[in-house]
């Protein structure tokens, strides 16, 4: 199940079927994706002791039924087409890391994934094409095949592996470490190839995140706002970091468009999908396509969802065992790890419409696998159960969503 799953993550990332002439039209995805799932059916790791094993399936339904709601009932089965495989491969990949050294591996992977992208672009800015057969893009941003088009999207792993590649340069010895720090130089430098104004401040975050962790808010603050000074050096496009700027005057109104359709459809959105039939840009802003696109209900499931594997993460680095041993600081280093990607991830994720990308719920299956497995090792963590705390999350949907209204409304007035 495991190789597979990881095949999977591979044949995702690295997508070779979409420029090797030979796998064109060869349906590589969903093959091993059916054969990992059908090795998790028969395999004794099956486990479901986390609320994300609800919810996701919860939203995949909430998403067809947006379909339904909006008058296209032959929607529901696109939504499922297209969303299923990403629960899928959410359940098989949890299931197989649950161990400490299946996390490990699945680091590696995305790590290598990544880093092999990072020299595609690399290869464009010298060349002007990559391997691949796709040029260098607009303003001289490196792209990839797939659902790595978009620089955005290239930078949103960058910075998601990021921490991944440093946490295995750590745990390496001095041949390993040269490797591993290698690989996150290159995840560094491929985020300035992107020229992504969203994967550069999410990088500023992941580094604020650790320093906070380390050394406190006021040190990690300092250090931020100088990052932030030095960031407008490095990139031309962070300069015009400004509301009022085209680009991200677009952006906003596309977030105010996007809250005025909740506001239309408050219980099941606009549907799934339909964000640019009602406004000509997306909503570049992953809460908001949700919130507008699925309404409340399909907000809360999916706010609930992010937010438990935040709060799986916190818990471990909460946890102070009665003795301190090597295993118990490796839980947390990875916990940190994990945590500072995710950071990464939903950090990038707030300035794209990346609600529904599978590289996001393949990650939040590594986090939710790790904690069910960090709970077998180790009881005395907290657990989560949807039966003891759903509630909470409908104050704090309905807080994010007052907190998004007050944010385009002010950043509205600023660009005026």
């Amino acid at each position: 199940m495991f190789p597979l799953i990881l095949l999977y993550v591979v044949l995702t990332i690295v997508r070779p079927q979409d420029y090797i002439p030979a796998l064109t039209g060869v349906p590589l995805l969903p093959a091993v994706l059916g054969l990992a799932f059908l090795s998790w059916l028969f395999s004794s790791a099956k486990t479901f002791a986390a609320p994300q094993f609800l919810l996701l399936p919860a939203f995949l339904v909430t998403l067809m039924i947006s379909q339904v709601t909006n008058g296209w009932s032959g929607g529901a089965l696109d939504e499922l087409e297209r969303f299923g495989p990403a629960v899928i491969a959410f359940f098989v990949f949890a299931a197989g890391c649950t161990t400490q050294r299946h996390v490990v591996t699945a680091m590696k992977v995305f790590v290598l994934c990544a880093v092999l992208l990072a020299l595609h672009g690399i290869g464009q800015v010298q060349t002007g094409v990559g391997w691949t057969g796709i040029p260098l893009g607009d303003e001289g941003r490196i792209q990839y095949v797939g659902i790595f088009n978009d620089p955005n999207d290239l930078g949103l792993l960058f910075v998601a592996t990021l921490p991944m590649a440093c946490f295995l340069a750590n745990r390496s010895h001095f041949i390993g470490k040269l490797l591993w720090y290698a690989g996150a130089a290159l995840l560094l430098y491929g985020v300035y190839l992107t020229n992504s104004r969203g994967a550069l401040l999410a990088v500023l975050i992941v580094a604020g995140g650790y320093v906070w962790y380390r050394r406190g808010l006021f040190t990690a603050a300092s250090l931020g706002a100088v990052g932030l000074v030095a960031m407008q050096f490095l990139s031309s496009r962070m300069q015009e970091l400004d509301a009022g700027e085209e680009s991200a005057n677009g952006r906003v109104e596309a977030w105010y468009e996007g809250l005025h359709m909740f506001l239309s459809n408050p219980v099941f959105g606009v549907g799934a999908g339909n964000f640019t039939e009602y406004n000509e840009l997306t909503a570049h802003n992953s809460f908001v396509l949700v919130l507008a696109e699925t309404g409340f209900v399909g907000y809360f499931l999916w706010l609930a969802f992010v937010g438990y594997s935040f709060w799986m993460m916190l818990g471990v680095l909460r946890y102070q065992p009665p003795v301190s041993t090597v295993e118990t600081q490796t839980e947390k280093r990875m916990a940190l790890t994990l945590l500072l990607s995710l950071c990464g991830l939903f950090a990038a994720a707030f300035f794209l419409s990346r609600s529904y990308m599978i590289v996001l719920y393949l990650i939040a299956a590594m986090v939710t696998g790790y904690y069910v497995g960090a709970r077998q090792r180790e009881a005395a963590l907290p657990a989560f159960s949807l039966a003891e705390g759903w509630w909470r999350w409908v104050p704090a949907s309905m807080g994010s969503i007052t907190v998004l209204y007050v944010l385009a409304a002010i950043l509205l007035r600023t660009a005026k």
